[in-house]
């Protein structure tokens, strides 16, 4: 499957959450409903992976964790705030950095309407 397919089909079922729950639940919530919705979708999900961190000599075995991985190639990172801000961006793209992953989808249930508040995000390594 094209990753803009992919993205496409995980981007669709972020919106039938939304409009079936609306803004105001926890995180938590979306995550376990929108895993749901991928699986049902007949996608690959791993939800809360564990993300390690190496620096120089040290490795932190579970120093971060996904919240949604789709195919083993995108990640999706939930959030439930008023607005999304830089260290949102920041944090998804450092997670793309850190699992050598290039796509990853930023979505605020929390928004009125999910399409004004969700990024997609493409990291290329320098």
């Amino acid at each position: 499957m094209q990753i803009n397919d992919l993205t496409y089909r995980i981007i669709g079922c972020a919106f039938t959450v939304h409009s079936e729950l609306g803004p105001g639940l926890l995180e938590s919530t979306y995550r376990t409903c929108l895993e749901y919705e991928l699986r049902a979708n007949g996608l690959f999900v791993e939800t809360e992976k564990q993300l390690p961190l190496y620096y120089k000599t040290v490795e932190m075995e579970a120093a971060y964790r996904l919240d949604i991985l789709v195919e083993d190639r995108v990640i999706v990172e939930l959030k439930a705030v008023d607005a999304l801000h830089p260290v949102h961006m920041a944090q998804i793209l450092t997670y793309l950095r850190l699992s050598g992953k290039t796509h990853g989808l930023l979505f605020n249930f929390n928004a009125r309407h999910l399409k004004d508040d969700y990024k997609r995000v493409i990291y290329t390594p320098k």
